[in-house]
């Protein structure tokens, strides 16, 4: 049977968007507690009837977050102009590269706050 999970995970960051105007509340230092999603989708085979432990997807977190928590995201190497789109982005191409999680990686669903996320995805969209 074919399955879709979701393992979630937080962090605390800051960031400024230096490249929007000197006017816009984002271009000054500011944080976040962020919510990543990371979802996977693959076979659940007899007889534990599952694809993957959630364990395995937080051993492929691990490294992330420590990149990430407590940090300047303006810091951290190969983000960029660290918008929630960069940063679902990076996310992803670096869970892509870890060989147990990336063959099933469907979409990294970054939220910046309660009500704002951006998704990022392996797959087109329909």
């Amino acid at each position: 049977m074919k399955v879709c999970i979701c393992k979630t995970f937080d962090f605390d960051a800051a960031h400024r968007l230096g490249l929007l105007p000197p006017d816009h509340k984002c271009h000054r230092l500011h944080g976040h507690t962020y919510r990543v999603d990371v979802v996977l989708a693959g076979e659940a085979r007899p007889p534990l009837a599952m694809f993957i432990d959630y364990a395995d997807i937080a051993r492929a977190w691990a490294p992330l977050h420590d990149a990430l928590d407590h940090r300047c995201l303006n810091d951290v190497a190969g983000l960029g102009h660290p918008t929630t789109e960069a940063l679902a982005e990076w996310i992803l191409r670096k869970l892509c590269a870890d060989s147990e999680v990336g063959p099933f990686l469907v979409a990294v669903r970054v939220h910046e706050s309660s009500s704002t996320w951006c998704e990022a995805r392996t797959v087109d969209l329909p």
